[in-house]
């Protein structure tokens, strides 16, 4: 099973349209006024360390480990967007969990739902 998970900020008393920032800015890679800049060196550094023992190609863009799947990561200065192919919901939690201590809430488009009850909206 594949499943995409994708996290970005909003700026201060910035309108929310997940939708609209789902597909302007997480599949097309746009920016979208609303967000906020990202720290994506330092994610993608929090990644690389949480996910030592998978075996990491692209960049650091791409892990995979034996019987836990494989996952793809998208990145612009404003999202980041996980591919999950086959993986655990304990891994997929664990990208969650990263994310989260940067301040951003999961979207997932397969239920069209920002799970952000915790941020100030």
């Amino acid at each position: 099973m594949s499943m995409d998970l994708d996290f970005w900020k909003y700026k201060d008393k910035a309108e929310h349209d997940d939708e609209k920032v789902y597909q302007t800015a997480c599949c097309d890679g746009e920016s979208v006024e609303e967000l906020e800049t990202l720290p994506v060196g330092d994610i993608l550094k929090k990644i690389a360390e949480v996910f030592a023992d998978w075996t990491a190609s692209e960049g650091g863009k791409y892990f995979e480990k034996e019987g836990h799947g494989a996952f793809q990561i998208f990145t612009t200065e404003q999202v980041v967007r996980f591919d999950c192919y086959g993986m655990s919901e304990a891994d997929m939690n664990q990208l969650v969990d990263i994310l989260i201590d940067f301040g951003c809430p999961l979207y997932d488009p397969q239920i069209s739902t920002r799970f952000d009850s915790w941020t100030d909206m």
